[in-house]
């Protein structure tokens, strides 16, 4: 009996320290850049970060104003490398990102700039260097705590 349940609890202590890996689910037929849905595996750690807004992406600009921000594509690389920059404090990467919730402002004419935030998007996230991309979703706001910000992203990464 002793052996038994000995070997059950080397079978348990095996299984349980096998790591299991994120599994991502793309959207069939599509290249569009975001995942369907992904599958975290029980012992994995979720690391949601804060959202994160733009610094000041052009210092020749009047300090504090919208020239001084940019414009939505150059604030989603901001935002996005400043992203980068926190996971890299947490030992994790851009590639370990498997959610995102994107707050874009709407322009003068009432519509965000999609287009421009995609620009910046797509230099982080399935590219040859970071093939992985996450889950998403894109927000029209009306407004950020500072009204030169037009973009503000969060984050949830893995550490499996």
């Amino acid at each position: 009996m002793k052996k038994i349940v000995l070997a059950a609890g080397l079978i348990l202590a095996m299984a349980s320290s096998a790591s299991a890996e994120v599994i991502r689910h793309t959207t069939p037929g599509s290249n569009f850049p975001i995942l369907r849905a992904v599958e975290i595996p029980p012992e994995a750690t979720l690391v949601y970060l804060s959202g994160v807004v733009p610094g000041v992406t052009n210092q020749d600009a009047a300090q504090g104003s919208p020239e001084s921000f940019g414009d939505t594509k150059a604030q989603t690389v901001s935002v996005l490398e400043r992203i980068t920059a926190n996971l890299e404090a947490l030992d994790l990467t851009m590639g370990d990102v498997v959610k995102m919730q994107v707050y874009l402002v709407a322009d003068s004419s009432g519509s965000m700039d999609f287009a421009g935030f995609m620009e910046g998007y797509t230099q982080f996230f399935a590219t040859e260097e970071q093939p992985n991309f996450p889950t998403r979703s894109v927000f029209q706001v009306a407004g950020l705590a500072n009204p030169n910000w037009l973009v503000e992203i969060e984050v949830v990464a893995v550490r499996d």
